[in-house]
């Protein structure tokens, strides 16, 4: 027993030590986990997919090679991009006796977590532990980021890693010109990590420097300021070093020419697919899109929770810098940074009028620093309250609390089609159908398989005679349709959809008006059809009928 009361004793001060708000944030991350667990299956394979994976078999045969097969080079346009979760999933099949896409679901899902435990963690550096858990249940509810972090394999893990590298850029910014070590080699890591994504992971060098560049005013004398700017060089390049050598691990075109990773982002900033996007109704060329795009999609994709608590948090910044002088202090240099990180890619996307489609998906990654923003807002709106009064206190905790326990609902109703998620702006998915891009990854087609197969086994299973053969038609990813429907080889998939027996659409730019047909299905949430499933074999035999 004098073990067990010396035990007591010794874990007591520990536990009391622990704020309640990290212990409720560390629930949060194990439901989390658990959910992700629950639920990575259900989710269907995104169109990306699977030149995605191709490309990562080509990366790993030019080294493979011994540098020689060059065929990763010349494989669409995919050269402009880095491997590394590519590379890694690959790695990991070859190792685990799993299907490829539920490895890269999981894996991909996986780094949706790192990317939330990172907007917590950047919050709570910033404003405490309230605002950490305020930030991570403001990004753990947000459709956009839940509902595609299991099949965005490249928005989600880039979004993920430049996160990981604010915390750190952060963290180390507060022992300038000598950062610590480890904050160092974490930051050179998750940098090295998101330019193997994207180029675009260069923004993040600049975020240094300006992180650099706040702290100058403060220092009496330009020779102060020289020597500090020349300190803080000195002691990132290690960083550097280590972004670098993952960069060109995982993207082996970056190690071609030294200005590649320049050169990928003049490239992304000039793309001129044929490919329409929807706002407002309107029908655009990606390469037409207007100024406006971006900022409408965040503005009507994310949360009221993230947007109202963001302008919170801004206010509260403008307010404290009116007070206190702007950038004075520690606490307002990396609020900034919050801000600038989040608005600065928009405002570039606004200026330059770049190319611009599918929604908001390719500017995933400044939904977290906007969390964080909310984290902060919220956070701040309740100081000010309690230190008037606590029952105003208490009814803003209980709004905001509601306000996330509803976006949980509402999320929990449109599984495992979260990312279709609008917000009342434009009066919800009801609000948004058929006037913006819904479905465009054609993630109804495993509903829409299962729902075939249901009806097929009722009607041509009683007769007992071998499976007739049939044509389907499909609007969407034809790999998509083949890998759900791998189970029926009676079932071939035509482009000729007049010939169609069957039709499989989502309601993207009223694709599943293209035929017409029994509705057999009619895959639905919050009572919005977002996918159907058409007999056709009327229409069909009445044709040949009439044209012998």
């Amino acid at each position: 027993m004098s073990h067990v009361a010396s035990f007591r004793q010794r874990l007591s001060p520990r536990v009391s030590s622990v704020d309640l708000y990290d212990l409720l944030a560390l629930a949060a991350f194990t439901a989390l986990a658990i959910t992700v667990l629950a639920t990575f299956r259900d989710y269907a394979v995104s169109n990306d997919e699977w030149v995605q994976h191709r490309y990562g078999e080509l990366i790993l045969s030019y080294y493979a090679s011994g540098f020689t097969d060059d065929a990763v080079f010349h494989f669409e346009n995919l050269y402009l991009y880095g491997g590394l979760f590519d590379v890694v999933s690959i790695l990991l099949e070859r190792m685990l006796p799993f299907d490829v896409f539920s490895i890269r679901h999981f894996l991909c899902a996986l780094f949706g977590i790192g990317g939330i435990v990172a907007t917590w963690a950047v919050a709570r550096l910033v404003a405490g532990p309230r605002a950490g858990l305020l930030a991570l249940l403001a990004l753990a509810v947000c459709g956009p980021w839940y509902g595609t972090m299991f099949n965005h394999t490249k928005d989600i893990p880039f979004a993920a890693t430049m996160m990981g590298a604010t915390y750190f850029l952060m963290r180390g910014a507060r022992d300038l010109p000598r950062p610590r070590a480890f904050d160092i080699l974490m930051f050179g890591m998750m940098l090295g990590c998101a330019l193997g994504l994207r180029a675009t992971g260069l923004l993040m060098v600049g975020y240094a420097g300006l992180i650099v560049l706040m702290r100058l005013p403060a220092l009496p004398t330009w020779t102060d300021r020289a020597k500090f700017a020349g300190l803080s060089l000195l002691y990132a390049l290690p960083a550097f070093l280590v972004a670098y050598v993952i960069m060109i691990a995982a993207w082996p075109w970056a190690s071609l020419e030294i200005l590649n990773p320049i050169t990928a982002i003049s490239a992304f900033a000039h793309f001129h697919y044929s490919i329409q996007t929807l706002a407002f109704g309107q029908m655009y060329e990606m390469f037409d899109a207007p100024r406006w795009y971006i900022p409408a999609y965040l503005a009507i994709k994310l949360p009221l929770t993230i947007l109202s608590g963001a302008l919170i948090g801004l206010v509260a910044a403008g307010l404290a810098a009116r007070r206190d002088g702007l950038l004075h202090t520690m606490r307002q240099r990396e609020i900034f940074m919050v801000i600038f990180i989040a608005a600065f890619p928009v405002a570039c996307q606004v200026i330059g009028q770049g190319p611009a489609f599918t929604g908001m998906r390719h500017f995933l990654f400044v939904v977290p620093p906007l969390a964080v923003l909310a984290g902060i807002g919220f956070d701040a709106l309740l100081t000010g309250l309690h230190a008037r009064h606590r029952v105003l206190f208490a009814g803003a905790f209980a709004m905001v609390a509601t306000a996330f326990v509803s976006n949980t609902v509402t999320l929990v109703r449109m599984h495992p089609y979260e990312y279709l998620f609008f917000n009342p702006l434009v009066s919800g998915l009801e609000g948004a159908s058929r006037r913006f891009d819904m479905d465009y990854w054609s993630f109804v087609m495993p509903e829409a398989v299962r729902s075939l197969e249901k009806y097929l086994d009722e009607h041509d299973g009683k007769t007992g005679k071998p499976r007739p053969r049939y044509l389907v038609g499909v609007c969407g990813e034809k790999q998509s349709f083949e890998k759900e429907a791998k189970k029926h080889p009676e079932w071939i998939l035509t482009d000729e959809w007049d010939e169609a027996d069957f039709f499989i659409s989502s309601t993207q730019m009223d694709c599943d008006k293209r035929m017409a047909g029994e509705t057999i299905t009619d895959i639905a949430r919050l009572g919005v059809t977002i996918g159907v499933v058409k007999d056709r074999r009327a229409i069909v035999r009445s044709t040949v009928t009439r044209n012998p």
